[in-house]
């Protein structure tokens, strides 16, 4: 480990004897052992990061239209994400006019969603999201987040309509 080498010596000046000295020489080799240890430990035992991924079950492909999934109209609640981070949303089927289409913000989707599913069967109620091609991929992140955290258990993304984009581009 350590090692005392060869003394040292040496006068200063005549008649006054120096102290010897002698020469440590400190050998590192198991400090740096020790070392690599402390960290292989660490690597090992450390947890990596998670992905913080949201799961998404997609329905069967069918090669019959009537096989798809149906939802009653009354239980629909669509929403649209237009450009600006802006939300709009309306219920049921779209009737061409902007007077279906009600304004919102991240903030109070959440009390539409939950207002719909109160007024909606379970079963029946059914939350579509629609972003328009000048949304964000926040916007849409934080609506689906909205959905996991509704407990909504059936939502789906599609396309914007031509219909749809028009009267956004309106509003």
């Amino acid at each position: 480990m350590a090692d005392l080498g060869e003394k040292i010596t040496g006068r200063k000046g005549t008649g006054v004897k120096k102290p010897e000295r002698k020469a440590i020489r400190v050998d590192m080799t198991p400090m740096v052992d020790l070392g690599f240890i402390l960290i292989t430990f660490f690597v090992f035992t450390s947890t990596m990061s998670t992905s913080t991924a949201m799961n998404l079950y997609l329905p069967k492909d069918v090669a019959k239209p009537r096989q798809q999934m149906n939802i009653k109209h009354s239980g629909a609640l669509t929403i649209l994400l237009g450009p600006d981070h802006s939300i709009y949303y309306y219920e049921g089927i779209f009737d061409g006019t902007k007077t279906d289409i009600k304004s919102s913000n991240l903030v109070s989707i959440r009390e539409v969603i939950l207002n719909k599913k109160k007024r909606t069967n379970e079963a029946d109620f059914m939350v579509i999201v629609k972003p328009a091609p000048e949304s964000t991929m926040g916007m849409l992140v934080n609506v689906l987040d909205e959905m996991s955290i509704n407990v909504v258990k059936s939502y789906a993304m599609t396309d914007i309509t031509e219909e749809e984009n028009n009267v956004l581009a309106i509003l």
